[in-house]
């Protein structure tokens, strides 16, 4: 297998969390992996939300900690929070700096939204509906001006290379359906930052790249993978036959939209006292409940917004218009899809995994911060607020290592596998039917099964298994935890376990032995 060996600082991934790291680490010189241009294909450009910070004086660090520990339903790591919280006011001014053109009122003071479970407006946004594509239009102009960082477009991870527990190489190939040979970089270190795994379910808000890879990846070397089973759930995925589905941000309802049903009923203010702004497992439940009710959920905005959605909320406008839907005369079918992984790659509060020379963050780690269910717009901030964390840590590791280095010329070769479009149609299928907004033990046992044979059927394809590896520790994390809490709901064990629980820490060989117990028990 071809190699190449760099002093660059090796990035997997090209969302926020790898375009704001990769500019913290300047001059250190870098390489990103971007499996699509620069700017596409990455979770961070779909955020509609913003970013949750504590601008207003009236508001504080304290309390959003507070709110992020609540909404985490006994899971969250308080220090974590602490610090995530500490700093997010630092990062939107930074952000700020950097060109990002935050909604302002008429004094200049920034626009805040009020999204579920947060006790106050504290989600920064721009153009209503446009964070994520905002931030990410600042951050890569300014990484196109920063001489110090290269990006590899249309090149994906498909592995890495491990030696006495540190990671000392990474597996690149084109990301092209005509997958070429795998080369194995070599770099200073090595940050994963590749996204999370809603795209491993067929109902999703995720770009469609994002299928566990990254996590996948990390786990078949070793890496723990802590809080697998916890997989938010939107509530509000626009329900139009898309895949993957457009999203409602929850700004909507922080504007005073309701959900409805088919019989024109309000549900939401019969299940939680915050109605449509409860935490978003409970709103998501309540629209599952709806749809396997035959009576379609839907997200009214025409009495607080009328005409101003189209201009206030454009992406929500853009995707209503695609699917013949008037939003301002009716109102929009929703359906709970697969949107934010709490779980992934274990890290510490440096932002490193359990593998030597690994740093992780974004929405592929799992750093405490999200607990069993992610407080709305939390997951921006904390790619932002890691992405710093893991620099100064790489910089630290790499003290003595040069600031100078050529840029790669990888020679890929034809000759790589792609993954079978058939079976990861039926993996996301078992995935969304097995592994869902509700899940039980027999459900998860056929999904460990299904999973099983299809990874046998595909095992030559390093995509796929990484896929299949994600899914896996998904599956089992959720069958051992036998309770509900947060986004992890089992009907066979509807209560929680007492008000404080644990996170949840696993290995792939681990989840793989309780899959093989299983395949025999079914045998």
């Amino acid at each position: 297998m071809q190699e190449i060996t760099t002093d660059r600082v090796v990035i997997v991934g090209a969302g926020m969390g790898a375009l704001y790291a990769a500019l913290k680490l300047a001059p250190r010189p870098v390489v990103m992996i971007s499996p699509e241009t620069l700017g596409e294909g990455a979770s961070s450009a779909w955020a509609q939300g913003g970013v949750a910070a504590a601008m207003n004086p009236a508001d504080s660090p304290k309390s959003h900690s507070s709110d992020t520990m609540r909404a985490g339903a006994g899971t969250v790591d308080p220090q974590v929070a602490a610090q995530v919280t500490r700093e997010a006011h630092e990062h939107i001014l930074n952000l700020t700096d950097l060109g990002t053109p935050f909604d302002r009122d008429d004094k200049g003071g920034y626009v805040l939204s009020r999204e579920a479970a947060h006790s106050f407006a504290r989600v920064v946004r721009v153009k209503g509906d446009q964070a994520g594509a905002e931030i990410m239009k600042a951050l890569i102009a300014q990484v196109l001006r920063t001489p110090s960082i290269q990006v590899l477009e249309g090149v994906m991870a498909s592995g890495l290379e491990v030696e006495n527990g540190t990671v000392t190489g990474v597996r690149i190939e084109t990301s092209s359906e005509n997958r070429s040979q795998p080369i194995v970089l070599r770099g200073a270190a090595y940050l994963m930052a590749g996204g999370g795994s809603g795209g491993l379910y067929k109902l999703t808000t995720n770009p469609a790249r994002i299928r566990g890879q990254v996590i996948g990846m990390a786990a078949r070397v070793g890496a723990v993978i802590a809080d697998a089973e916890f997989v938010q759930f939107h509530p509000t995925a626009i329900d139009m036959g898309e895949d993957p589905a457009p999203l409602a941000t929850e700004a909507l309802r922080g504007e005073g939209a309701t959900l409805i049903n088919s019989d024109g009923e309000r549900f939401m203010t019969a299940i939680h006292p915050d109605a449509e702004l409860a935490p978003r497992d409970i709103v998501a439940r309540a629209i599952y409940a709806q749809t396997q009710a035959g009576k379609r959920p839907m997200l009214d905005t025409r009495a607080v917004l009328g005409e101003k959605v189209l201009t206030q909320f454009p992406s929500v406008a853009e995707a209503c218009a695609r699917a013949g839907i008037d939003p301002v005369r009716d109102p929009i079918p929703v359906a709970a899809a697969a949107h934010y992984h709490m779980g992934g790659i274990a890290t510490d509060q440096n932002g490193k995994a359990s593998l030597g020379n690994l740093w992780v963050c974004g929405e592929a780690s799992s750093t405490g911060l999200h607990g069993a269910n992610r407080l709305a717009s939390n997951g921006l901030l904390e790619a932002l607020v890691y992405a710093r964390i893991c620099a100064v840590g790489i910089e630290s590791a790499l003290d003595t290592r040069p600031l100078t280095a050529p840029e790669i010329a990888p020679d890929f070769q034809p000759g790589g596998i792609s993954p079978d479009a058939n079976a990861v149609d039926r993996l996301r299928r078992c995935m969304t039917n097995n592994v869902g907004v509700v899940r039980d033990a027999d459900g998860l046992k056929l999904a460990l099964t299904t999973i099983a044979k299809l990874e046998a059927d595909n095992i030559d394809c390093p995509g796929f298994v990484n896929m299949t590896a994600t899914a896996t520790l998904i599956a089992a994390a959720a069958l051992l935890r036998e309770e509900s809490r947060g986004a992890h709901y089992r009907s066979d064990f509807p209560a929680p376990k007492g008000d404080t629980g644990h996170r949840s820490m696993l290995t792939l060989s681990e989840a793989l032995a309780l899959r093989d117990k299983i395949a025999k028990e079914t045998a």
